[in-house]
């Protein structure tokens, strides 16, 4: 769906390898839309399964992708990237225009912020201490994109303001292909980690009785967690809710806190969500575009609230 309305029968014969009507359904269909698609699926896959990774970790039920400061350290680096010509001078970006350059600042910044916390992770064991620096980290990064923010011309500002409000459709073909590298890889490096993260769930002490190395499964967690969001938000910009309210939705759906069940379950129901929420945010057949931001959050909620009230004995 979008602000040209393509006829359903057009579309299953162009996924089957047939040459649309138009040569402009054409380029819609294969060089937006799809692949708008596919993003929006491995985006609420990957945020989805980091809320869970996150949640059992550090046994909060409020726990997401943003409580290690890692979206923050992303959002930092486009900051010093579009805002800072304006505070430090020698440099600008001149819109969106150079894509390559806002990745790579915004990836820079989130591996920076990880490569932290992997560091301070090791030399202390106490899993609440991690999640408090984290987010200290976080109100960090926050503060210096406010200064950046209050000294920065109104047009850098802007460009900002945009990135953040998130976008699953300007990825090129290229970028697509990595993007998708990279969360397939978080994905399967999980699958080792299902039966530990079990264990995990009745205690530190029974998980350690039980033969698992708690220092390396934090390690791990933190790492592939980190790597997750820090690319994510490189790619799309800080996409809010999902990995924060999807674990919860699949805990309450399937009713059980086995990961073996709960990964795949937000791994699925995360790519739904996001996609029904691209296609709200999309107002077809209309050419405005709600950020997906706003979406994710005004229709996510309730629901979540909603279901909250249905099942009154929901424990984490």
């Amino acid at each position: 769906m979008g602000s040209v309305s393509i006829p359903f029968k057009e579309i299953v014969s162009g996924i089957l390898g047939n040459d649309l009507s138009k040569s402009s359904w054409q380029h819609i269909l294969f060089s937006f839309r799809i692949p708008k698609s596919f993003t929006a699926i491995l985006t609420g896959s990957g945020l989805s399964l980091v809320g869970l990774l996150m949640q059992t970790l550090f046994r909060n039920p409020m726990a997401g992708p943003s409580v290690l400061g890692i979206s923050s350290g992303a959002g930092l680096g486009v900051a010093l990237l579009v805002m800072g010509g304006g505070v430090i001078g020698g440099f600008s970006v001149d819109g969106f225009n150079l894509n390559l350059s806002i990745l790579l600042a915004a990836i820079l910044g989130a591996f920076i912020v990880l490569s932290i916390i992997l560091l301070l992770g090791s030399k202390i064991k106490n899993t609440l201490s991690i999640l408090i620096i984290g987010l200290m980290l976080g109100a960090l990064t926050t503060s210096v994109v406010s200064i950046l923010a209050y000294f920065t011309k109104a047009e850098q500002l802007q460009q900002y303001m945009f990135w953040g409000f998130g976008s699953l459709g300007h990825l090129s073909s290229k970028e697509l292909v990595l993007f998708s590298f990279f969360i397939l890889i978080g994905i399967l490096a999980v699958i080792p980690l299902l039966k530990p993260l079990n264990s995990l769930l009745l205690g530190e002490n029974y998980a350690q009785n039980m033969g698992v190395n708690i220092k390396q499964l934090k390690r791990n967690v933190l790492l592939i967690a980190g790597v997750l969001t820090g690319v994510i938000t490189a790619f799309v910009g800080p996409i809010a809710f999902i990995g924060l309210a999807i674990p919860h939705i699949a805990r309450l759906l399937f009713n059980t806190s086995n990961h073996k069940v709960l990964v795949p379950a937000v791994l699925l129901i995360g790519a739904i969500v996001l996609l029904i929420c691209d296609s709200i945010a999309q107002l077809p057949f209309s050419e405005q575009v709600i950020p997906i931001n706003a979406i994710t959050s005004l229709f996510g909620a309730p629901l979540v609230i909603w279901l909250l009230i249905r099942k009154k004995n929901y424990n984490f």
